[in-house]
């Protein structure tokens, strides 16, 4: 979470942009402060993703797995767990420990909500943050049980419902209204990357970038197409001409400041 040698976000409760640019007073207080957050990612297991029948399951380890990488890119802990891994919910997938090497697993005794065990929870409070963003599947037992807990223990509980999954599409819109109801926020893998990122004026611009190809495939292809753009501009600045780049040539990638320039929503 650092431009630098500048800290991005401080643990002051602001949620404000440090990056040497002026901004708006009291901008980001209604947004995600990656300094008070754990990322919570509850049995994604083989068994279970055999069942998710509300968001493809390709897309949904997609999104899980740019969550891991966002966590690793900016300091933000990683809990995981699974219910009963050697039984038919298999094991977990392995892209969030590869993503997420930092990440801690929390073996369960049987227990359906991750929040009736003690060793869980005990983790969750050890890493002294309020704010849990929650993904797992299934949405509504694996993912509301300890969401409800949680709320109900005084945490500000985000839930990812593209990075979850559940086994019809009424179920899924049912726990969508309890979670309202209750107030847990539902959010999307692509906005908690909007909320932690924030600010293109930074070094690691182009890293999360990256994480929006993961969660948006066509934005690549913005990214590529304005790349090659970029290219041809330089190309004939240098020449005096017309650009002729060799076909299929992707373009190159610049230093950060070069790549803020590139990249952006």
């Amino acid at each position: 979470m650092t431009n630098g040698k500048t800290a991005i976000f401080k643990p002051d409760g602001k949620n404000a942009i440090h990056d040497g640019i002026e901004h708006a007073p009291g901008a980001g207080k209604a947004l995600l402060d990656p300094t008070d957050t754990v990322l919570l990612l509850l049995d994604h297991q083989s068994g279970l993703f055999q069942n998710v029948k509300d968001v493809p399951v390709a897309e949904l380890r997609a999104n899980v797995t740019a969550l891991a990488k966002l966590a690793t890119l900016q300091g933000i802990p990683v809990i995981t767990t699974a219910s009963v891994p050697d039984g038919p919910n298999g094991p977990l997938m392995p892209e969030i420990h590869e993503a997420a090497p930092h990440a801690v697993y929390v073996p369960r005794k049987g227990e359906v909500n991750a929040w009736d065990n003690a060793l869980f929870v005990k983790t969750v409070r050890e890493t002294g943050k309020k704010t849990l963003i929650i993904a797992g599947v299934w949405t509504n037992v694996c993912v509301m049980f300890p969401a409800l807990d949680a709320k109900a223990a005084g945490f500000k509980v985000y839930v990812v419902i593209d990075a979850s999954g559940d086994p019809s599409e009424i179920a899924s819109r049912t726990t969508l209204a309890r979670f309202t109801q209750a107030g847990i926020i539902p959010t999307s893998a692509n906005a908690v990357i909007c909320e932690v990122h924030r600010t293109w004026n930074r070094p690691d611009a182009a890293e999360l970038a990256e994480l929006y190809t993961m969660v948006s495939p066509n934005y690549r292809a913005v990214m590529e197409s304005y790349r090659k753009a970029q290219d041809v501009a330089v190309t004939k600045e240098k020449t005096g001409g017309p650009a002729r780049p060799a076909p299929g040539h992707a373009g190159r990638r610049g230093t950060a400041t070069r790549t803020r320039s590139r990249v952006g929503l």
